[in-house]
């Protein structure tokens, strides 16, 4: 695929043509090899309703530069793509785009709804996929899976089934949260909280027997329509002799009890809470210890049902409005207190979620939790940063029974059957015909789904072919790194590894690493009502996949968010031209000669030097990736290509390439071919596209830099003490172009350097150096050296003398310097007399008095270096 580099970087052309290069030559597959050790990443899958956004672009950027990163460094490394059926966004779109048809659900039945659910996902299933091609991620493909397909659709009949037998799946009525729009359970851990204003109603419950009321406070009025009990703390000394008697519920008069239960907060408010075990998960559990009637008053739509006497039909709010009103009315309602508190919200949809009794499947968590915490403890699996590991222990040691059903088509429909002659119940792995307990064939499959994450925990198994015992699973399994965001610990994470322990006997993963959310430039979350999002597809279009992942690289640490930003996008477009140029540089060197791509052996100091550079990086850069510390490996590569490779070696290595010794010249050659084949192997998993084609430009051996050897540092190849001389006169040319700059001398005015050092040796060795780089017409180079009437530049290992004549015209920058100490000093007297104005002070924005006391210290600094040049010229 050798090719000439053309004049600019053009990603657009570049990108597309070689990811084809890559999938025509089946360089993402991972082929099962004995000799090599598996290296795994399942892919978080994405929703087949999504399309890329940041978020996925970062995840996607990082799960490739660990797999590129693995296979150059030999591994089978293996990153399994795949996407989620995502039933209830899936759904949910499916339903609206019906609705503009003037179709429902129920209307036009299950089957042709999953026919059109089916469609919908052949047309915009892939969409997601293709976009992840665009920005370089190297998935082999050929594994691709779905979490409708065959094979996983066979592991979550396996798992249900299995844990049924178990008793760890069950089926009974218990509060669950639902969605009154979704129209479906969620579970705890799709319930998002935020705060929101709301009020306390306070309520008189009158006793029965007429001898007075108990006062308690409800933010939700209407589901006292369920009220079944009121409760106060056994020990609470003011109620001890109420506890037992009979208060009629305002409104409803239904008798009830005041019971005594250690629920209850007696320090909180009054002490008296009202019981309502069909509403409120905490009620439930009361009701079930004091043996209480379970009323639910709501519908599926959040509507007050049948149950709620005069207000049924009428939505929550409605009947909120008109029970407060009728409680002041009749005169129970004492006061309204406003207050903020938590309100917990579906997280597909944002509608505040209804806890409600309903007969639903559930999972048993407390045994599938403690191996799972286990393991974690033992650091079988190791979160990344260790902090995250505290999260998923308190959600674990705390964990409810999971609510796996959803009232949704779109999804694995429960393998359960129901006998309609006697009500058996039969799970079974294939679908039943007779009913094993009467042998009536009028069998009924259970209408509901399983919640998305139940098929997505089975994720780094089931999509190697379990439970089959297939030759994949037992290679790549159990997986290295799952690389995911902090938010979906609980939903999937967790999920994934009690998951494997219990099916596998074997964690799923070893490593976790999270990363945090994308943010805009201001630190803000990018969202639709913001109007802050940016499309990683344009920022692809505009600026190249590489600037995008490079960005995204930058700065990332595990864990934290990050600020995306033009400037940084554009500074990393900056970067790819900068190698580019500097690519087209050493390839403009090689026409018509034969470099070979290993190192010479008789390598001048600055070939050292570099050599030495490329040596450490190499070592750090790889120490970082198996720290997964990201972000600092890939500002090190910057680090040393811009700098030491680019604005140091290349500028030296001019000098022999036209030097006309053709030696020389050549062994110039072999070293920047050398280090940049290196160094674009080591820039690869970030850079993919820019690396591969500058690779197949430059002599090399192999078919793609992809499957290259990653560099492993040479003890051959430190040179610490060429190293530490080549600093010597780095430094003498870094404090004489630093000193030429402040003295507004320009390059193109060359002089007389004398260097009088106790180093002389390793500055005669370069000379030609400090010739080129410090702008001098001619070296001197000895100890003891007596120069009159010089500009004295002081470094560590030399002092550097230079000609004032030559460098400047001594009084005409004597003048321009008095000018501009003068004008500087005006400034200073302007700004110090605003800092001593009182009014000022006072009055001026605080940002303002604390720009104008930063300026008044810069020209402080200013006037100071002014002084010295011209103290430098008498």
């Amino acid at each position: 695929m050798s090719r000439e580099l053309a004049k600019t970087y053009d990603p657009r052309e570049v990108e597309d043509r070689i990811y084809d290069f890559w999938l025509s030559g089946d360089l993402f597959h991972a082929e099962r090899d004995p000799e090599k050790k598996p290296y795994t990443i399942v892919m978080p899958p994405p929703n087949i309703t999504g399309q890329l956004h940041m978020g996925h672009a970062l995840d996607c950027t990082l799960q490739d530069i660990l797999i590129r990163y693995r296979r150059m460094q030999g591994y089978c490394a293996l990153w399994l793509p795949g996407t989620d059926h995502a039933s209830i966004a899936t759904e949910a779109k499916i339903v609206e785009a019906m609705r503009r048809e003037g179709l429902t659900k129920e209307g036009i039945g299950r089957e042709a709804f999953l026919k059109r659910a089916w469609d919908w996902r052949e047309k915009y299933g892939r969409r997601i996929v293709e976009q992840q091609k665009k920005l370089g991620s190297s998935c082999d493909w050929d594994r691709e899976r779905f979490t409708l397909d065959e094979g996983c659709s066979k592991a979550v009949r396996e798992v249900f089934v299995s844990l049924y037998e178990k008793g760890l799946i069950y089926r009974g009525e218990r509060i669950i949260n639902w969605c009154p729009h979704c129209k479906t359970s969620i579970s705890d851990a799709e319930v998002e909280f935020s705060e929101r204003d709301g009020f306390f109603w306070h309520i008189r419950y009158p006793f029965k027997d007429g001898s007075g009321y108990i006062q308690l406070a409800t933010t939700r009025p209407e589901t006292m329509l369920g009220d079944t009990a009121v409760a106060v703390h056994p020990e609470d000394e003011r109620y001890k002799d109420l506890v037992g008697k009979t208060l009629i519920l305002p409104l409803v008069n239904r008798e009830i009890p005041l019971i005594a239960d250690e629920y209850v907060e007696r320090d909180f408010g009054t002490g008296v809470v009202k019981i309502t075990p069909a509403h409120d998960p905490n009620d439930f559990e009361v009701g079930l210890r004091h043996g209480l009637e379970v009323i639910n008053v709501m519908d599926e739509s959040g509507n007050i049902n049948e149950n709620g006497g005069a207000y049924a039909g009428m939505t929550g709010a409605d009947a909120r409005k008109k029970i407060v009103k009728d409680l002041e009315a009749e005169g129970f309602l004492i006061k309204v207190e406003p207050i903020k508190h938590n309100v917990g919200a579906c997280y597909r949809c944002g509608t505040a979620v209804e806890p409600r009794v309903s007969k639903q499947w559930f999972v048993k968590m407390k045994p599938l939790a403690e191996p799972a915490i286990t393991e974690v403890q033992n650091g079988k699996v190791r979160f990344i940063p260790d902090r995250f590991s505290k999260i998923y222990y308190h959600w674990m040691e705390n964990i409810k029974d999971w609510c796996i059903s959803r009232q949704l088509w779109w999804g694995h429909r429960i393998p359960a059957w129901y006998c309609e002659d006697c009500g058996e119940t039969i799970v079974s792995r294939e679908e039943p015909h007779v009913c094993p307990k009467c042998g009536s064939k009028k069998l009924k499959q259970d209408p509901d789904t399983l919640d998305t994450w139940f098929s997505s925990a089975l994720w780094p198994f089931s999509t190697l072919g379990w439970p089959d015992k297939t030759l994949d699973l037992g290679y790549f399994y159990p997986t290295d790194t799952l690389v995911t965001g902090y938010d979906i610990i609980f939903f999937w994470v967790a999920r994934m590894i009690f998951s494997g322990i219990e099916q596998m006997d074997e964690v799923p993963f070893h490593n976790v690493l999270m990363h945090g959310l994308v943010r805009d430039a201001q630190g803000r979350k990018m969202s639709k009502s913001l109007g802050n999002g940016i499309d990683p597809l344009q920022e692809i279009d505009k600026y190249g996949a590489d600037a995008l992942r490079f960005t995204l690289a930058t700065g990332n640490s595990p864990g934290n968010d990050m600020r995306y930003s033009q400037e940084k996008v554009e500074a990393s477009r900056n970067f790819a031209n900068k190698i580019w140029n500097a690519a087209r540089f050493i390839l403009m060197n090689l026409e018509g000669k034969d470099v070979p791509g290993t190192l010479p052996e008789d390598l001048a100091l600055e070939d050292k030097w570099i050599v030495d550079s490329f040596n450490r990086v190499a070592g750090e850069v790889t120490e970082n990736l198996d720290k997964f510390e990201l972000g600092i490996a890939v500002q090190k590569l910057y680090d040393f290509l811009w700098d030491q490779f680019c604005d140091w070696y290349i500028e030296i290595s001019k000098i022999r390439l036209n030097s006309g010794d053709e030696k020389a010249a050549q062994t110039a050659r072999r070293v920047l071919v050398w280090v940049m084949s290196g160094t674009l192997k080591l820039l690869h998993p970030f850079m993919p596209f820019i690396t591969e084609e500058i690779w197949q430009a430059l002599p090399h051996e192999g078919e793609s830099i992809m499957v290259s050897q990653w560099p492993v540092p040479q003890e051959a190849h430190n040179f610490p003490e060429a190293a530490q001389e080549m600093g010597k006169i780095m430094e003498a040319v870094r404090a004489v172009r630093n000193r030429r700059a402040e003295m507004n001398v320009p390059p193109s005015r060359r002089t007389h350097l004398s260097v009088d050092t106790a180093s002389p040796e390793t500055f005669r060795e370069g000379a030609a150096i400090l010739e080129r780089l410090a702008y001098a017409n001619r070296v001197e180079i000895g100890t003891d050296l007596n120069v009159t009437d010089a500009v004295t530049i002081v470094t560590p290992d030399a002092k550097v003398l230079i000609p004032t004549d030559e460098l400047v015209d001594r009084e005409a920058e004597k003048t321009r310097l008095s000018k501009e100490l003068e004008a500087a000093q005006k400034q200073l007297t302007t700004a110090l007399a605003k800092l001593k104005n009182e009014k000022f002070i006072t009055k001026a924005p605080e940002n303002v008095v604390e720009g104008v006391r930063q300026n008044a210290a810069k020209l402080k600094d200013h006037i100071a270096l002014i002084q010295s040049s011209l103290e430098s010229l008498k």
